[in-house]
């Protein structure tokens, strides 16, 4: 079992109603953290401060946090926190809401002004997007393009597909959905009813209902059984009849706490193998996890150096995920063939569907209420109509009729010929079938992690086990495979020129630049030496970038020469680092000066502004210079991100990935590097400390990147 890193939506379903205690505080301040953190920090007539931390990133959940479990507020706010500042600051909690049964929550601000509503999306990659009261996006951690929706500043907010909600159903919904599923009770729990594996196995367990039963065996007091549950779990969040529980692993250590494995609302069955601690409320209980989570999991990762990992619970878990995936796949296809066996139908029975829909039609454009038109069928029905007897309900308030041929239900909408209907149902199969495509992705990814660990026990089922003490000094010479390591020692030091972008030649020389208009003001005046060279683009827009010849307190000397190759990776950092990348091009010139043919005094007539400079002399082109740059991982002499030209940083790096002109903006291709770099090392909570997606950004250029294959 590995510990819980995201809410259910059963968690958000009884969070957001123990939240709805805070409406009517006012917000003081807002702060953004690296990996998604966002901190809003509230005054409550009741409760007093109130700090509501919204974590979209590794651990994607809500909580209110007492003041010392807040982290620090950041020295520089990102543009995201300043605009967070400015449409919230004095603003008004009206509400906290849960999305349909999606791990999505609402939160609406109002203010004299306006409202505003955060959208916290706590699944896949996580996102926060702000939204003004006509639901349009004012900003995002991250932006979604997908076939299925978008969410981008200054486009309308697109929700996902409103999931199937299982707590407000009846039961003979409740029923008909269980009916349609082909596999066992708790994948069908878990997939069709949208409950997830966890809360799946609890409702079986709860019922007494056997896990693997098959549905197709499966009884009407089963059933009812399962049904029951369900009621009683909807009356607690209803009622807020929480008991909430942190659940630990036990250990025969009576003075040692065993790592902290999940949350909960209400106490769960499942977990009979677990030692529970009970809280007063939700909130606290998810505070207590997941202000401890990252020490407690530091703490198995030091304790998996001496004992072996559990690989057995993990790839059992992999291929449980698999199946739950597979069963998926085959319920997207069974809907898509249903969706497409449905147009087909009324193709076949084109003149029964287009006498009903020109009826209905007919009695509309002549003022017939909805009511009327289903009374006449009714009375149809009475007759031996045919047509009437294939109506099974008319829908007023959707403008729709309900046909059944071949007894499959089949609902139309009247303003639509045939054609247009039977084309509806097709383009639904279409997207069904994309849901599914996405699906046989995901898929293969769990093949790949489930591949990886069956490796990682491999490895240390090969290791030689009188190896007990990774951290002794490694011989000079040899040569180490630190992506496969379980643990990776964290090595760092400060260095001057970090508050600037920078990278280290082939040949050893330190290149800086700026990233603004003031950062370029100070390379120039304070940086910029003799035997220095100066590297900018022709174009506008570009960082100055300074090859430096000599350390800050290194005295110069004339006999030094730097190597051409030096001096082309210093003029490709130059371009990659311009707006030629913003831009979406390839390539562009770059000229080099010495130090002294650089001047912050214009000539007469003329003005430099900030971050401007004057170049006086000959400069050395390097014409069509083409952008590169990569991002890598050092793990000695030192553990850092690293980034600049791909060359220079290839020869450094552990492992490198280099990224071209593309479509992801600056924070969304660090979080698609940082996923990646996780995954190469295979202790990734190394990862986590030294390679950060804030951090991965500080190496990436301005505008738009992909990965290059």
């Amino acid at each position: 079992m590995e510990p819980k890193r995201e809410l259910t939506s059963v968690d958000l379903a009884a969070l957001t109603g123990e939240l709805s205690a805070y409406e009517g505080a006012k917000l003081d301040k807002a702060y953004l953290y690296e990996n998604g953190l966002v901190r809003l920090k509230m005054r409550h007539f009741d409760h007093g401060r109130t700090e509501l931390l919204i974590d979209t990133g590794e651990t994607k959940h809500l909580r209110v946090a007492p003041p010392e479990h807040v982290p620090p507020a950041p020295e520089r706010p990102p543009n995201f926190a300043m605009m967070l500042r400015n449409r919230l600051e004095g603003a008004e909690l009206a509400s906290v809401e849960q999305f349909e049964f999606d791990r999505i929550v609402e939160i609406t601000f109002e203010r004299g002004d306006g409202s505003t509503t955060l959208v916290a999306e706590l699944f896949g990659d996580g996102n926060l997007a702000v939204l003004d009261e006509t639901g349009e996006v004012v900003d995002c951690l991250n932006t979604i393009r997908l076939k299925s929706r978008t969410v981008v500043p200054g486009g309308t907010y697109e929700f996902p597909d409103a999931r199937f909600n299982p707590l407000r159903v009846d039961y003979d919904t409740f029923e008909a959905r269980l009916d349609q599923s082909d596999t066992d009770v708790v994948r069908t729990l878990a997939t069709q009813l949208n409950f997830g594996g966890i809360w799946g196995e609890e409702l079986c367990t709860r019922a007494g209902v056997e896990k693997t039963l098959a549905i197709g065996d499966a009884e009407a007091r089963q059933y009812e059984a399962l049904y029951e549950e369900v009621r009683k779990l909807r009356e607690r969040i209803d009622t807020a009849d929480f008991d909430p529980r942190v659940y630990r692993e036990r250990t025969d250590d009576e003075d040692k706490s065993g790592q902290r494995m999940d949350v909960t609302a209400v106490p769960m069955e499942e977990y009979g193998n677990l030692e529970p601690e009970r809280f007063e409320q939700f909130t606290d209980a998810l505070d207590d996890y997941f202000t401890h989570f990252d020490e407690d999991e530091d703490e198995e990762v030091a304790t998996e150096n001496h004992n072996r990992p559990d690989f057995e619970a993990e790839i059992e878990k992999q291929q449980r995920i698999i199946e739950q995936q597979q069963g998926a796949i085959e319920d997207f296809q069974r809907q898509a063939d249903r969706e497409r066996e449905k147009a087909e139908l009324l193709y076949a029975n084109y003149d029964l569907a287009n006498e009903i829909l020109s009826t209905v039609r007919n009695a509309r454009d002549e003022g017939t209420p909805w009511a009327d038109i289903e009374e006449r069928f009714e009375q149809g029905i009475e007759q031996g109509i045919a047509a009437a007897e294939a109506v099974r309900s008319v829908d007023g308030s959707e403008g729709t009729v309900t046909i059944t041929i071949d007894d499959e239900d089949v609902t139309l909408r009247v303003s639509d010929g045939v054609e247009k209907n039977a084309d509806r149902l097709y383009t639904e199969a279409k997207r069904i079938e994309g849901k599914k495509e996405g699906a046989q992705q995901a898929i293969e990814n769990t093949r790949e992690e489930l591949e990886a660990v069956k490796e990682r026990r491999d490895q240390w089922e090969a290791e030689d086990q009188s190896e007990a003490d990774e951290g002794e000094e490694e011989d000079e010479d040899e040569d180490i495979d630190w992506l496969s390591r379980s643990s990776v020692p964290v090595r760092k030091s400060e260095n001057w020129y970090e508050d600037f972008r920078w990278f280290h030649t082939s040949d050893g020389f330190l290149v800086i630049g700026g990233r603004n208009a003031d950062e370029n003001e100070a390379i120039v005046k304070k940086y910029l030496s003799r035997g220095d060279l100066f590297f900018h683009t022709q174009a506008h827009g570009g960082p100055a970038t300074v090859l430096k010849a000599t350390g800050p307190s290194e005295a110069y000397d004339d006999s030094l020469e730097i190597p051409d190759r030096s001096k082309e990776q210093a003029a490709q950092f130059a371009v990659s680092y311009s707006s030629i990348w913003k831009d979406g091009r390839f390539s562009s010139d770059a000229y080099m000066v010495d130090h002294d043919q650089v001047s912050k005094t214009p000539e007469s007539g003329e003005f430099l502004e900030k971050g401007g400079f004057a170049i006086r002399g000959d400069r050395t082109y390097f014409e069509d210079t083409p952008v590169g740059v990569a991002v890598g991982i050092t793990c000695e002499p030192e553990t850092r991100v690293i980034g600049g030209p791909p060359e220079p940083i290839r020869e450094r790096a552990e492992t490198v990935i280099e990224v071209e002109p593309g479509k992801y903006a600056q924070n969304d291709i660090a979080k698609r590097l940082y996923r990646e770099f996780r995954e190469r090392f295979a202790d990734d909570s190394f990862v986590r400390k030294v390679a950060s997606p804030d951090l991965i950004q500080e190496f990436l250029p301005p505008g738009g990147s992909v990965m290059r294959e």
